[in-house]
């Protein structure tokens, strides 16, 4: 699981996500959208993905 460099709003984290699973980017930044209103660590963990998921190579 890469970060795009091509498809990225912010990082790029949901659209590797998206490509990793063959969903569309737009689902999974909704997806993470939806689940902001909810109480949890989700920027913390978009965070930590933006740290941990190596840029893709194209």
């Amino acid at each position: 699981m890469t970060r795009t460099r091509d498809d990225k709003v912010i990082a790029g984290v949901c659209a590797g996500i998206a490509r990793r699973y063959g969903w569309r980017p737009g689902k999974v930044r909704l997806i993470f959208v939806l689940s902001c209103l909810l109480p949890g660590p989700q920027f913390i963990l978009y965070i930590i993905l933006w740290w941990l998921m190596p840029k893709s190579s194209y």
